[in-house]
């Protein structure tokens, strides 16, 4: 399967998210076990419509993850 550079692949497979729908204030959770490649690939994704994200590894759902906030 090709991945779009709007894609996330952090562990190798593959997540889409709807950034068009990503607006100020939204979150999404990104469940992930290299955390630090997810945190690297979304950085790269909202540097170009210049997103402003913040960012916490977590756990929800008994899932191990990162979730992230636009903020502007």
């Amino acid at each position: 399967m090709r991945l779009k550079l709007s894609d996330l692949s952090p562990d190798g497979v593959r997540i889409v998210v709807d950034w068009e729908g990503f607006v100020v204030g939204a979150s999404i959770f990104v469940p992930a076990i290299n955390t630090a490649q997810a945190l690297v690939q979304i950085r790269t994704i909202c540097a170009v419509p210049k997103y402003v994200v913040e960012h916490q590894v977590r756990i929800e759902g008994g899932r191990y993850g990162i979730r992230i906030w636009r903020v502007v």
